[in-house]
């Protein structure tokens, strides 16, 4: 793979926030940048604004000043489309409109050599589409930056349909040499990120119009419990609920209505009220001075038992048993032959168990306690339990107490199958399995995606790997009997890959 050579000029088209990124990243890389706008005075601005956040990074000692000076000499308004004709690369980011990129594409195609590389940084729209109406289709493809594209690493290199292999390669090879991180993705609603991501919200949002719990505790959960970096909750309305449910509806509908990215009707309700988060004051959150800090539920602190039986490794959950003996609980084998294979039992005869795809008041012996899934017990600050129907107070609050006894933190949810973590994990992973299942990307190109793009804590493959060859699928399952409609039906993709893994196959 070759890359664009640094004496080769790029052209960036619109003079926004992106293209503003986009420029500053191939300037900083050596490249001359002639950077265009239709909006008259607009591309000037840009460019002064470009250099400013240069003249900020040698104020940090980030850039030299000899480096930000050539880099400011290499910079170049352009008036007209026809300035751009020297062009090796040009990267449109303008208005997420089909006809008007086509427009443009069309535009820039009458004037570029038939050796230039057109890229679309389009985030909702399909490359294909926007290559539709050229009379080189193959040399466009999608370099979809993230913002602010000048700090984030991660770039999706998008092939179209008629995409030529070596446009793609060329165009990976750049991002590279431009020191960012790409990925190649198939010409998919969502490309890898933004349809991978899906669940993430869409699972806190059911479980809050399931009343499993208010959102600042589901935020809690997933940010303590599991690592991300924000909830769901407070990310959206960091994004612009509007934005957030328009890319949404727009995967939603990419895909013919499909029930696995179904929007929530509480987030339409939202922007119709015109909530829409820190922008206008109020999302899911209230903003602005004197607004309350969210503030989950959390239980007060209880008494831990003095002993408790342990059946089965726990799965998943296997640390538990050590850490509740280093805390200085009693930990003995549980030998009764009723009930699950894998639980903890508390004095009061009530068993404890990781979350399932069933409700712990579906539990057939006995009485039942569900605690949330932890990618990292040892890590984690807190830990979600849903106590079943019949459970007696006290034996919920041994629960509280003993993993308060391990340093968590502890939230009491609503009895809804699949709790928080596990459902909102299990649901990323089957998305995952199934991006790969049909050649969308690859399982490595997915959790690099997935951690530079949105920050997870880990890809979802690694938590596959981590968590079990078929958790996700058998967790999905029984989820699906309890939800039947198809949102929660494992991919073919998924079962296909437990399989594997039973037998051996597959991914290691």
């Amino acid at each position: 793979m070759t890359a664009i050579e640094t004496s080769r000029t790029v052209a960036v088209v619109g003079a926004g926030t992106m293209g503003q990124g986009i420029a500053q990243v191939a300037l900083v890389a050596g490249h001359p940048v002639r950077l265009h706008d239709t909006a008259p005075g607009r591309a000037e601005q840009a460019a002064a604004a470009i250099v400013g956040r240069l003249d900020r990074l040698v104020d940090k000692g980030r850039l030299t000043g000899q480096a930000r000076d050539a880099a400011r000499d290499r910079l170049r308004p352009a008036a007209d489309v026809a300035e751009l004709a020297d062009a090796a690369l040009v990267v449109e980011a303008v208005v997420e409109h089909l006809p008007a990129k086509q427009e443009l594409f069309a535009a820039l195609e009458a004037v570029v050599a038939d050796d230039c590389l057109l890229a679309t940084n389009t985030s909702s729209l399909s490359v294909t589409a926007v290559a539709g109406a050229l009379r080189l289709p193959g040399r466009l493809v999608g370099l979809h930056f993230f913002n602010p594209a000048p700090l984030l690493p991660l770039v999706e290199v998008v092939s179209g349909f008629a995409t030529d292999e070596a446009a793609a390669d060329s165009a990976y090879a750049t991002a590279a040499a431009w020191g960012k991180t790409p990925v190649r993705c198939a010409d998919t609603p969502g490309f890898i990120v933004n349809r991978i991501a899906r669940p993430f919200y869409a699972e806190a949002f059911r479980l809050y119009e399931e009343r499993a719990a208010d959102p600042a505790t589901i935020d809690a959960v997933l940010r303590e419990g599991a690592g991300f970096r924000m909830g769901p909750f407070e990310l959206t309305d960091l994004i612009g609920q509007d934005v957030n449910e328009a890319v949404t509806r727009s995967v939603w509908d990419s895909f013919f209505h499909d029930p696995k990215f179904t929007p929530s009707l509480a987030q339409r309700r939202l922007v119709e009220s015109g909530r829409l988060g820190r922008k206008t004051g109020h999302g899911w959150y209230p903003y602005g001075e004197g607004a309350p800090a969210p503030e989950p539920h959390t239980a007060e602190p209880c008494d831990p038992p003095a002993a408790v039986g342990i059946r089965g490794d726990l799965g998943p959950a296997a640390a538990l048993p050590g850490m509740i003996g280093e805390a200085g609980i009693k930990v003995s084998d549980d030998e009764r032959e009723y009930g699950p294979d894998s639980l903890i039992v508390l004095p009061g005869g009530t068993y404890l168990g990781l979350a399932s795809g069933a409700a712990a008041s579906d539990g057939a012996d006995g009485t039942y306690i569900h605690f949330d899934l932890a990618l990292d017990y040892r890590s984690c600050t807190r830990v979600a339990l849903a106590p079943g129907a019949g459970v007696d107070p006290a034996d919920l609050r041994a629960a509280i107490g003993l993993f308060q006894r391990l340093g968590k933190k502890v939230s009491v949810i609503e009895d809804v199958p699949g709790m928080i973590v596990a459902r909102t994990v299990a649901m990323l992973i089957d998305f995952a399995a199934d991006a790969e299942g049909r050649a969308v990307a690859s399982a490595d190109d997915i959790d690099t995606a997935m951690t530079l793009g949105v920050n997870y804590p880990g890809g979802p493959g690694e938590w596959s790997r981590r968590l079990g060859a078929h958790w996700a699928e058998d967790f999905l399952t029984e989820l699906a009997q309890m939800y039947p409609g198809g949102r929660y039906s494992p991919s073919r993709a998924l079962v296909r890959l437990g399989g594997n893994r039973r037998q051996g196959g597959g991914r290691s």
